[in-house]
Order: structure tokens, then C-alpha cells, then sequence
């Protein structure tokens, strides 16, 4: 008989952890879509296809279900027949969940055995604590005064007078928050680096101030042909050759200005946010002064502390320009954005110029 399986200590109490095994909108969250099988009570179909370690999707039977401590599905798979089950116990610093899956009936290639341990054990890692921190701050009881509150710190009483109610109550929420944040230590996301936590104003950018170039200088005044002096009849005698004639100097044809060219990259990620780097390319002969970054977020983010460029944000589109793109040259531009989606970790659009970033 084979066994696979994890097990992970987890700062929640056991009903958020027995809400996100149960609650079938938090799975497909953190692990994968689950909805009942028409007419067959008690019986699931997981869409695990195409998951680490997975052949198909799985036909499901509960089998065992006792609030909040475990859950047991008999579970059919490409010709396999497991058990799979989760079981939660109550520990001093929150609970203790175990995840085992047995196998009853068939073979697992020992590869696809790997990499389906790996992967329970990346989804109980990152993915299942970011989504119990999320139901934690959304689980925080912004009316204290019509019941008690979720999470109760002190607070600090200021000189000169008693804090007003309105007060209390944020700095109350303000502390339970950072309490949280600090207890749990935002557990990093899977396979995916934690940033650092950058300020909430954001602070524009100095631009540096940009020496001009000859080519994109002030033009100077080509120099008018004087004109030809002409005999007159008073004259003795007539001059025997008239002076040349100098030349107007020509203007210069302007040099055909190249298409500046943009990259995006996700240089870091959090739980709620992550740092985005857009680099500017400027493959003309001569700098580019006016250019302009065009991101569109989701609905809900946030953009600040951006580094490189002045920006503006209007509703989901944030507009960045910054200094001249010197000939042939680049020009970065690295920004924070917060979102309370842990799913979203870079903007849905980038354009420059109109013309789309590359690498998003």
C-alpha cells in the first residue's frame, strides 16, 4: 500500500481552516473547482486534470465528514481508486493540518507519485495560508459596538484627552492587523519571493535633470544669402566680374525617429501585491524626450513608490513618464502595487506609444 502525503502547522483556528477544505469557492482558490455530481448525493467531481501529478479529473464519495476535525473521500481517478483524507487537531499557536492520500487500487508511476507529493505540498505551503490570512482580515469585526470584536488590542490613551470612540476603533483594527501580519509572518507564496513593503503614499519620482543633446538642441539660423550687388550708372567704370553669389547652407533632413519599444517583468511578489518593472528601449539616433507608459490594473489595485518616472493613476489605467530615453539607450521604471487579490501579481495591460509591452 502506497501512501503520499503533508502536513503543515498553521497560525488559524481549526473552523477557517475546516472552511477552506469545505467551502467549494475557497478550493478552487487554493487547490482546484469542485461542484457536486448531479443527482448523486454526497459525491464530488474535482477538476484536477492537468494539475502536478494528476491524469484526470477525480469522481469523489465522501465518506467520512466530522466537523471541524476531518474529512475522508474515496476518490476514482484514471483507473485508480484512493483515499484521500484531511484531518485538522487544535494546537497552542492555531491547528495542525495532515493531509494523507492512500492508494487502494492500481499504480502510480513513481515520477507522477513525486510530483503529486510535491504538489500537495506546495498548495499546504503557500497557496492554503495566503487564503486563511485573506479570510483573517476579512473576518476582522469593524462593528465593535454592536458586538465583540474579532481581535481586541489596547490602546494607548494620548496626552492631553481620551481618544475619541471613532479613534479606538481604528487604532484598535490598525493594531489587530499588524498583530496578525507579525504572528503569522505572511507566509511566502508558492515558488514566489516575498518584496519588500513599500510605503502606502506613493511618492513621485525626482526627475533627473537631462544635458541637451546636439540633436535634439535648439536649431540654429541658417545663415541668408547676401544679396548680389548690382553696377550703378554713376559708377567710373563698371566692375569687370560681379562677387559669387555664397549659397544658403541646407537644413538638415530630419532623422527618421524609431518606435520606442517597451519590457515588462515581475521583479517581486507578496501576498497582497508585488513590484513591477517596466524598461523603456530607444533604438533611434537621437534621445527620446516625450514617451509615456500606459498600464491597465484590476479593479481594487493600487500603484505607489514608483522609481524612475512621475505617474498618475485614474480608476484601473495609470499613466508614467519620466526622463529622456538617450539614443540607442533604455530607461526603467520599477513600481509597487497593492491588491487584495493574492491571485494577481502583474497589471493586465502595458503599452507604450501604443505599442504593447513585451513580456506581459
Amino acid at each position: 500500500m502506497i501512501e503520499i502525503g503533508a502536513r503543515i502547522d498553521l497560525p488559524h483556528p481549526t473552523d477557517r481552516v475546516w472552511r477552506a477544505l469545505t467551502d467549494p469557492a475557497l478550493l478552487a482558490r487554493w487547490y482546484t473547482e469542485v461542484e457536486p455530481a448531479a443527482g448523486r448525493p454526497g459525491r464530488l467531481l474535482l477538476y484536477t486534470a492537468g494539475l502536478p501529478g494528476f491524469d484526470a479529473a477525480v469522481d469523489a464519495e465522501v465518506t467520512e465528514r466530522r466537523e471541524p476535525d476531518a474529512i475522508a473521500l474515496r476518490c476514482q481517478e484514471a483507473g485508480r481508486r484512493t483515499l484521500l483524507s484531511c484531518a485538522v487537531s487544535p494546537t497552542p499557536e492555531g491547528c495542525r493540518l495532515t493531509v494523507r492520500e492512500t492508494l487502494e487500487h492500481g499504480a502510480w508511476p513513481v515520477e507522477q507519485r513525486v510530483r503529486r507529493e510535491q504538489f500537495y505540498q506546495q498548495t499546504l505551503t503557500g497557496r492554503l495560508p495566503a487564503i486563511l490570512d485573506w479570510l483573517a482580515f476579512q473576518q476582522v469585526d469593524l462593528l465593535r459596538d454592536q458586538g465583540p470584536p474579532t481581535a481586541e488590542m489596547p490602546v494607548v490613551e494620548t496626552p492631553g484627552g481620551a481618544a475619541s470612540p471613532r479613534r479606538r476603533r481604528r487604532a484598535a483594527l490598525v493594531a489587530a492587523l499588524g498583530g496578525g501580519v507579525l504572528a503569522t509572518g505572511l507566509t511566502a507564496w508558492v515558488l514566489l519571493p516575498p518584496g519588500p513593503d513599500r510605503a502606502a503614499a506613493p511618492q513621485p519620482a525626482t526627475v533627473p535633470p537631462v544635458a541637451t543633446t546636439a540633436a535634439s538642441g535648439t536649431p540654429r539660423a541658417t545663415p541668408t544669402a547676401r544679396p548680389t550687388p548690382s553696377a550703378t550708372r554713376s559708377s567710373a567704370r563698371p566692375s569687370r566680374s560681379a562677387p559669387p553669389t555664397p549659397s544658403p547652407t541646407p537644413t538638415p533632413a530630419p532623422a527618421t525617429q524609431a518606435p520606442l519599444t517597451a519590457r515588462y517583468e515581475t521583479v517581486a511578489t507578496r501576498i497582497f501585491g508585488y513590484t513591477g518593472e517596466v524598461v523603456v528601449d530607444n533604438a533611434a539616433g537621437a534621445a527620446a524626450r516625450d514617451w509615456t507608459v500606459v498600464l491597465t490594473l484590476p479593479s481594487g489595485s493600487t500603484i505607489g513608490d514608483v522609481e524612475g518616472g512621475e505617474w498618475r493613476q485614474d480608476g484601473r489605467s495609470v499613466t508614467i513618464t519620466g526622463p529622456a530615453v538617450p539614443a540607442g539607450g533604455s530607461q526603467s521604471v520599477r513600481f509597487d502595487v497593492r491588491d487584495a487579490d493574492p491571485f494577481v501579481k502583474a497589471p493586465e495591460a502595458c503599452a507604450v506609444a501604443d505599442t504593447p509591452c513585451a513580456g506581459l
